[in-house]
């Protein structure tokens, strides 16, 4: 799902604005070891574009990096 601002990309609402400037292509350091359980204690995300919601219903998402916002619509069920 996407929306003008933000795509799910499985593991969370990603900023499409901020997501150029913090993907780390060339590292090679496995994921797991910079998020979750790695050794040390700095442990950093491997985006810092991931948005948050901003409302308790879950229908506004913010990035916190560039602080844009947008409402998201929740799928609809077919039954």
């Amino acid at each position: 799902m996407e929306t003008g601002n933000f795509r799910n990309d499985g593991f969370g609402w990603v900023c499409v604005h901020c997501e150029s400037g913090t993907d780390s292509e060339g590292d090679n350091i496995s994921r797991l070891m910079r998020e979750g359980e790695a050794e040390s204690k700095s442990v950093t995300l491997s985006t810092t574009a991931i948005a948050k919601w901003a409302d308790a219903e879950h229908t506004i998402l913010i990035c916190p990096q560039c602080e844009r916002t947008e409402r998201v619509q929740p799928p609809r069920v077919r039954l």
